[in-house]
């Protein structure tokens, strides 16, 4: 009886799992049928002009995406520019020179960060960080204002380069914890053949730790990278969200999903709905791009790792 059991297990247990798996992919295809049948009608009204085009103007009916792809790669570049190299650093601390007593509250404490809802975080940089932000871009704007990015006149703290600093604070628990995790699970005995070798511990970090878990590092980034692209409410609240293209950090834009979050609820035309489905849709390509890209980065990283 327990043995007829066993085998009935095991020929259902499969099956089941395969059921779920084809449930998840049958989700991710269902996203994509809906967004392309409610974006047709922009699809087939503006043509690739959609991509193109910087004008957004419900009243004339004219939709163009370029200003909000614009400022979302921007935004997300800013957080990856300064949130990368300071998750790093705090992984690397909380692994390898934190003592014991620190690294568990110092850990939770980012974790917690994670937590804190997108819409808190907007709030505070709109009351703290907007005001904030104005002195340290114009001292920016005197100084480096030889670079386009830098040069221009500062009108305020609602702008691009404010919306890529918030994005900032909300990649870096994500980076940091999957960065810690990874650093964690190179094994003690390639650290203690280094310092054996007489390397100094910067040394054993740079050399052996950070090239072994280089796939979990870069897994970590593009977590972090996907969570800048999608971010809403935040963004939203402290980027100006106008329809500009501009290579001035501190003027005012937009990202795909300020757009779709300010214009969305005062969608009065069926071309308006069909235009912020299609900016969704793009998104939505460009998240999956960005997957892609790290899953064959990293596959790739392990195949040579492999063949060391």
């Amino acid at each position: 009886m327990f043995g007829r059991g066993g085998h009935t297990g095991d020929r259902v247990f499969p099956r089941l799992t395969l059921v779920f798996a084809l449930i998840i992919v049958g989700i991710l295809a269902g996203f994509l049928v809906v967004l392309n049948i409610d974006a047709l009608p922009a699809i087939r009204h503006f043509g690739l002009s959609f991509f193109t085009s910087s004008t957004w103007d419900p009243v004339k009916q004219i939709f163009g995406a370029l200003p909000a792809v614009y400022g979302t790669l921007v935004t997300s570049a800013v957080a990856l520019l300064i949130g990368v190299p300071i998750s790093l650093g705090a992984a690397i601390f909380l692994v390898e020179v934190a003592p014991r007593w620190l690294r568990g509250p110092v850990s939770f404490l980012i974790e917690m960060l994670a937590a804190i809802p997108s819409v808190i975080i907007g709030l505070w940089g709109l009351v703290v960080l907007v005001p904030a932000m104005k002195p340290a871009e114009t001292w920016l704007s005197i100084h480096l204002g030889f670079l386009p990015i830098f040069k221009g006149t500062v009108l305020g703290g609602l702008n691009v380069f404010t919306a890529g600093i918030i994005l900032t604070f909300m990649i870096i628990p994500i980076i940091t914890a999957v960065s810690r995790d990874s650093i964690k699970a190179v094994p003690d005995s390639q650290r203690e053949a280094m310092l054996a070798l007489g390397a100094t511990r910067w040394e054993t970090i740079r050399r052996v730790v950070l090239p072994y878990c280089r796939s979990g590092l870069v897994g970590a980034t593009i977590l972090g990278l996907g969570r800048a692209l999608g971010e809403t409410m935040a963004v939203t609240m402290v980027i100006g969200n106008a329809d500009k293209l501009s290579a001035f950090l501190f003027s005012p834009g937009s990202t795909i999903a300020s757009k779709i979050a300010s214009n969305f609820g005062e969608a009065s035309s069926q071309l308006l709905l069909s235009s912020l489905i299609e900016l969704a849709l793009i998104l939505f390509g460009i998240t999956l791009l960005v997957n892609v890209i790290a899953r064959v980065l990293v596959w790739r990283m392990t195949s040579v790792k492999a063949a060391e």
